[in-house]
């Protein structure tokens, strides 16, 4: 079955080696990686090479936040790395910054809104204001796109929503927290299945823990590519 990239894999393993290996398990089957903050320090960034020079995509998952002048920097020194995408943290502030950072490259700068892993619970934990979760994501998304960002980061349940928007005609949603029907929610409190998340307006799905710990992932990666086949 031929890749399709609106399926990336999240290689949350400890190091390069662990991830090359799940790569050559899952060949052509999979186009799109993900490499997040887990990796960074298990050669993350030499991963990220090694993928480019194979003809993969790679979204960079380091959720950038800082002060403006911090921001910029770390986006410039990552955007000579060529990779495709790469999250900050939905702030205006840090929007702006990322997108002045990235310059002239391709490299998709794309906004965190709220943790998929995250419920109202866990926002009054931080003291993060009060309201029905799902508006403060639309709102957060909405002005992270008037701030520059290319596309943003929400659970599928947000992901019409953001869609419906007039200002992210022509952005990309990308949803963490995707599983399959009947399958281990784990860590994440806001999921759906990968067809309902297509359908519901998210342009790349992100998947990790369904793959990687199967027992075979090149046969859960299969399974994901026939469901998104149907949409």
């Amino acid at each position: 079955m031929q890749a399709d990239d609106r399926l990336i894999v999240a290689l949350d393993v400890p190091n390069v080696l662990d991830g090359m290996k799940l790569v050559e398990q899952l060949g052509d089957s999979v186009s799109f990686y993900k490499i997040g903050l887990g990796m960074l320090t298990g050669g993350g960034l030499a991963l990220a090479n090694e993928l480019k020079e194979n003809g993969k995509r790679v979204f960079l998952d380091m959720k950038f936040f800082d002060i403006g002048a911090t921001v910029q920097k770390a986006v410039s020194g990552i955007a000579q790395f060529d990779l495709d995408f790469l999250t900050v943290h939905g702030d205006p502030h840090v929007v702006r910054a990322a997108v002045a950072g990235r310059g002239n490259t391709d490299l998709k700068i794309l906004a965190v809104t709220i943790l998929t892993s995250l419920d109202r619970g866990d926002l009054d934990d931080c003291l993060i204001q009060s309201g029905d979760i799902q508006k403060l994501v639309v709102e957060r998304a909405r002005l992270a796109l008037l701030a520059g960002a290319d596309g943003v980061i929400a659970s599928p349940q947000e992901a019409a929503l953001i869609r419906a928007l007039p200002e992210a005609n022509g952005k990309l949603i990308v949803t963490p927290g995707v599983r399959p029907a009947g399958g281990d929610v784990g860590d994440q409190k806001r999921i759906a299945t990968p067809a309902s998340a297509i359908g519901d307006g998210a342009d790349h799905i992100v998947m990790g823990r369904p793959i990687w710990a199967a027992k075979n992932p090149k046969d859960a990666a299969l399974a994901v590519l026939a469901e998104l086949q149907k949409t």
